[in-house]
């Protein structure tokens, strides 16, 4: 990732996404959500981590599998044939009721694991504005007519590079500080969990929380 600042990030949709995730609509008043690029398996697409009493926790929504292999993202369909929704949010109440403001946030929360959203995308779009949101930060995005090529552009494309499987240390704009976490004292603090282990634990100190993640090119 280059250390440059432009004004305007793009980014994949992302599931509750991660902390770093976040701080890139600090970081850019403009943001662009890539519509036309392929779904992929084992993604932030579909997929988020929360600290649960055992650990890490990851939660998948799953999509429907007949779609061919290269399928744009945005006619990606969620498989209600699964009961995710009762298990995502049975997990989600378990892993933060104790947190200091998951009562705070839970009825704005609970309805999307109620209400059926054809398109993966527009379930992600949706719960992305209300964290926006909720952590007063500007929630307006643009969305690509097509897919994106940033060669000619200074965008900042962060398509690929907020991935679980990728290494933190690959974006130096990114340096994770530890908050109070529920099962911290007996599993230590985890970095760069679901945004909502932030805001469920630091409520209305997560965007500070977020702006202290910042790493400032030297």
């Amino acid at each position: 990732m280059s250390p440059r600042d432009p004004d305007t990030a793009l980014l994949s949709i992302s599931y509750l996404g991660p902390v770093q995730y976040f701080t890139k609509f600090l970081m850019h008043p403009v943001r662009i959500i890539e519509r036309y690029d392929h779904y992929i398996k084992q993604t932030y697409r579909n997929r988020c981590n929360i600290m649960g009493a055992n650990g890490i926790l990851p939660l998948s929504i799953p999509v429907l599998k007949e779609q061919a292999h290269k399928t744009y993202v945005r006619d990606i369909r969620i498989d209600y044939n699964k009961k995710w929704q009762k298990l995502h949010w049975r997990s989600i109440e378990s892993a933060y009721r104790h947190s200091p403001f998951f009562e705070f946030y839970m009825d704005e929360f609970s309805p999307f694991y109620e209400q059926r959203f054809e398109f993966l995308l527009d379930f992600n779009t949706a719960l992305l504005k209300l964290i926006l949101q909720s952590l007063e930060i500007d929630n307006t995005l643009r969305y690509s007519s097509e897919f994106m090529d940033v060669s000619a552009r200074n965008y900042a494309d962060y398509r690929e590079a907020i991935h679980p499987k990728r290494d933190l240390s690959s974006d130096p704009l990114f340096a994770p500080v530890p908050y109070r976490q529920v099962f911290a004292e007996r599993l230590g603090f985890k970095a760069n969990l679901s945004i909502i282990d932030l805001l469920f634990n630091e409520g209305p100190n997560a965007r500070s929380v977020l702006g202290q993640c910042i790493a400032l090119p030297s």
